[in-house]
């Protein structure tokens, strides 16, 4: 064969090796990350598949409107105080009625028949009922006094009523009602805690402490740990270190209540760029974003693009307003896809995100920089186009 033909057949493979190799390349994505570019995610309102997503500048005055807004729920708030047990009868408790009157006694009391002694000092006498179970129809029946309704009434109302029904009938009569046993109303505490539980209520009034102390305690750090109290439909969470530094929210449990010792419910994940992706937990008592950094090792100083970080969030509408986009798709609680830029290039961002909090479920990513993919890419073509013209000088010689 001919020289000149033969190199024109070699460089007609060679040709057709690297353009295998160049489509190979734009088969793996080597122009871009694995995930999106800082420039497409700034985009992402206008050429998202999902709409209505919103872009917001992390800066000094987002944080100061954040801060700003209504606090996050408490106990105190959401829950507040119950009255205590012991001064509201419910069907199923046992009731114990002591009732005194002025001598001579008749009713209750002993009556006086020997005249010798009417002249010595006479002293009233307590006559206490036999202990009355309080029934389905929340009633109990009184001597003299007839059926009284207790169920759901104070024991001062029914000490008030059962004087009133026996004014006329006793001499001067006074009345004392206590719950002798209390059989129906209970908490449950489970979680981590030392014994999962049901305690007693008491008319002394269990605060949320008290719960967490009968159980045992906590089995975890009191710094990672939840709270959580169920009262019918309302569900309220708290960091325990909260509700231990702020008396206020030791509130005063109700029958029926739930309460949950929860540990370390809270977590994000960290994506691209970082020192390590994973799933990081974090404390009840919350995470800034500057601590969030320093948990996932920081930025990769090699790829990360510091213009690129971002945080991921499902943010109630009036939040994700200040971004400036409509509001397009929402989740079942109604809050909208934001997605926060942070820009670590600029100084008083590190301020910022010592203000910043992170969030349960919140995603931090951070972007390849334009100079990582370039340099991915050169380090394809160079695996794959320089054996190419190592083997045509090969085949030329």
């Amino acid at each position: 064969m001919k020289p000149m033909a033969l190199c024109a057949r070699n460089r007609l493979a060679i040709a057709l090796m690297v353009g295998t190799a160049l489509s190979g390349c734009s088969k793996l994505g080597v122009s871009s990350s694995v995930g999106p570019s800082a420039r497409d995610i700034v985009q992402a309102p206008v050429k998202s598949a999902m709409a209505g997503i919103n872009v917001v500048e992390l800066n000094e005055g987002v944080v100061q409107r954040m801060r700003s807004g209504p606090r996050q729920a408490s106990f105190a708030d959401m829950i507040g105080d119950a009255l205590p047990v012991g001064t509201i009868v419910r069907p199923g408790d046992v009731l114990e009625v002591s009732i005194w009157e002025a001598p001579p006694a008749t009713l209750f009391g002993t009556t006086v028949t020997d005249a010798r002694s009417l002249s010595a000092p006479q002293t009233s006498r307590a006559s206490t009922l036999p202990e009355l179970l309080v029934g389905l129809s929340g009633r109990v029946f009184i001597p003299f006094a007839g059926t009284v309704p207790v169920s759901g009434r104070s024991v001062q109302a029914i000490e008030a009523d059962i004087t009133k029904r026996l004014s006329g009938k006793a001499h001067l009569p006074q009345v004392i009602v206590r719950i002798a046993r209390n059989m129906t109303s209970t908490v449950t505490i489970v979680g981590e805690v030392a014994n999962s539980t049901r305690m007693p209520l008491t008319p002394k009034g269990e605060r949320l402490l008290d719960a967490l102390a009968q159980a045992g305690g906590v089995r975890q750090p009191v710094g990672k740990m939840t709270v959580q109290v169920t009262r019918g439909d309302s569900v309220s969470q708290m960091p325990l270190s909260a509700v231990i530094a702020e008396p206020r929210q030791n509130i005063i449990l109700a029958n029926g209540d739930v309460v949950t010792a929860l540990f370390q419910p809270y977590s994000f994940t960290v994506l691209g760029a970082a020192g390590r992706n994973e799933e990081v937990n974090f404390e009840a008592t919350g995470l800034t974003l500057a601590q969030a950094l320093g948990r996932i090792g920081g930025l990769q100083e090699q790829r990360a693009n510091p213009k690129g970080v971002f945080i991921f969030r499902w943010e109630a509408p009036g939040k994700a307003a200040e971004g400036g986009q409509a509001v397009g798709t929402a989740d079942r609680d109604g809050r909208v896809p934001t997605i926060y830029r942070v820009d670590m290039k600029n100084p008083g961002t590190y301020f910022i995100a010592q203000q910043f909090d992170i969030r349960n479920r919140d995603v931090v990513y951070i972007s390849n920089s334009p100079v990582a993919d370039f340099e991915r890419f050169v380090t394809i073509i160079a695996q794959t186009v320089l054996p190419v013209i190592a083997i045509e000088n090969s085949l030329n010689n």
